[in-house]
């Protein structure tokens, strides 16, 4: 059916605004969320209506919290049956969509969120299913799939069904998948439809799962701080030197350097590792565990520079990061948007760097006459940049490095705890320790590079809320 667009007349400024239980309110106090985005703005008070919302939002602009706030909304965690289902097209994302909605339920205690995705073994999730089914279900749909056809996860009591990421599930082949989780679920649902673009097979799948939807669409381009982008002219035996020269001349804190296939991934890290930067890979061939543990010290700036693959960076979630550069311009332009603005976030500026061979001179027309639509006429900004020879000097190396803990939630361990022990057994200042990252049966905690293995050695000698634990360096 069609579609109703929301009424942009009495937005609400402020989550006070909005009829949202106390609880939640609780875990909007924890994220230090203010003001809804533009999107949360838009979307909201229709979800909180219960109505169906077919919404077109660029990453980063803030779709989880509102369809996870309107999910949680709905639910009666005193029930003991699976309430919400959310679909996404990647472990990441299904990880940190999970992560998030967890802070947002920080006060509805006994709340149970499963992520289920493929790629991991599937003995522990179906214990868990067993143990206790879950309120929320984040997880992409293969798994989530055949976990319903093994008859653990039934779908008959789901109120709220998201499809986050709608165009690169489609994108990735997961149609057919999410059809068939859809039959199984009541009629009577709720619907909410994310995705950063709408190509004819989004439209498809919306006209068919929707009903009399309220349509959202946030314009990245008109939402998105203001980009650097430069574009470097570049041949194939120039790339990994010219990469190397940008680098080293904008010396970004944190990057992404985005390749166009999965092959390439290994290779520019490599590259980049030979010039001595702290470069890491990431792409879907990795095994689970490797996979997050790049995210680990990408996110806690114990790796500097990420060379990904797009799918393999969808779930990435980065604050501040400094730039992106494209390896090679991708083929449509919307994947160039969704690229660079990723280090536009949170209001910040950014940079985006792209290394253009004569073969693709073509996109870059595409681009401009996307700009042309939304009004905007700059001229592209074209440098000229040396390659280097050899092995450079004045590389700049990260400031953290990273230990693993073989212990996690499932050993009652804490951040607090970890934050003990590195202070009173390893004598490290409070303020020094980064960014602390607890998983089921492991965790992981950013330390001063410098300070690495006196730390390491300190941690093996003492103990870890009164117990020992095998420490390592990553």
């Amino acid at each position: 059916m069609a579609g109703m667009t929301e009424d942009t007349a009495a937005l609400p400024s402020t989550f006070d605004a909005l009829p949202l239980s106390p609880a939640l309110r609780q875990g909007l106090d924890a994220l230090g969320y203010e003001t809804p985005t533009p999107v949360q703005a838009r979307s909201l008070p229709a979800i909180l209506e219960g109505r169906d919302v077919r919404a077109q939002a660029p990453t980063g602009s803030g779709k989880t919290a509102a369809f996870g706030l309107g999910l949680l909304h709905g639910l009666d965690v005193a029930r003991g049956d699976t309430q919400a289902l959310v679909l996404c097209p990647t472990r990441e994302l299904a990880d940190q969509v999970a992560r998030n909605l967890r802070k947002l339920a920080t006060g509805m205690p006994n709340l149970k969120v499963s992520l289920l995705v493929g790629g991991v073994a599937l003995g522990p999730q179906l214990a868990s299913l067993e143990q206790h089914a879950p309120h929320v279900v984040v997880g992409t749909p293969g798994r989530v799939l055949e976990l319903v056809e093994k008859r653990v996860l039934p779908l008959d009591a789901v109120r709220t069904l998201v499809l986050d990421e709608a165009d690169r599930m489609l994108d990735m082949g997961f149609e057919d998948a999410i059809r068939a989780l859809v039959k199984r679920t009541p009629k009577t649902r709720q619907t909410l439809l994310f995705s950063a673009t709408f190509p004819d097979a989004v439209r498809g799948v919306a006209n068919a799962m929707l009903r009399e939807p309220v349509e959202v669409e946030v314009e990245a381009d008109a939402e998105a701080p203001r980009v650097d982008e430069i574009f470097v002219e570049t041949d194939a035996s120039r790339r990994a030197p010219l990469l190397a020269a940008l680098l080293l001349e904008y010396r970004p804190e944190s990057c992404v350097v985005f390749c166009n296939m999965r092959r390439e991934v290994d290779d520019v890290a490599s590259s980049l590792q030979h010039y001595g930067f702290a470069a890491l890979a990431l792409h879907g061939d990795m095994e689970q565990r490797d996979r997050e543990e790049v995210l680990v010290q990408f996110a806690n700036r114990s790796c500097t520079v990420l060379v990904a693959s797009d799918v393999a960076a969808r779930g990435l979630d980065v604050e501040d990061l400094a730039a992106v550069v494209n390896h090679a311009l991708p083929s449509d332009t919307d994947t160039y948007v969704h690229r660079i603005g990723r280090t536009a976030r949170a209001g910040k500026g950014g940079l985006a760097i792209s290394l253009v061979a004569a073969n693709e001179r073509g996109r870059l027309e595409h681009l401009q006459a996307r700009r042309a639509e939304h009004g905007d006429t700059r001229a592209l900004q074209w440098r000229q940049v040396d390659p280097v020879g050899g092995r450079p000097s004045g590389v700049p190396a990260a400031k953290m490095a990273t230990l693993r803990i073989d212990a996690g939630r499932t050993d009652k361990l804490r951040p607090g705890d970890i934050v003990g022990a590195l202070v009173n057994e390893a004598g490290l200042a409070g303020d020094a320790i980064g960014k602390i990252d607890v998983f089921p049966t492991r965790s992981y905690v950013a330390v001063p590079r410098k300070q690495i293995d006196r730390v390491l050695e300190k941690l093996r000698a003492g103990k870890i809320k009164g117990r020992r634990f095998r420490v390592a360096k990553l």
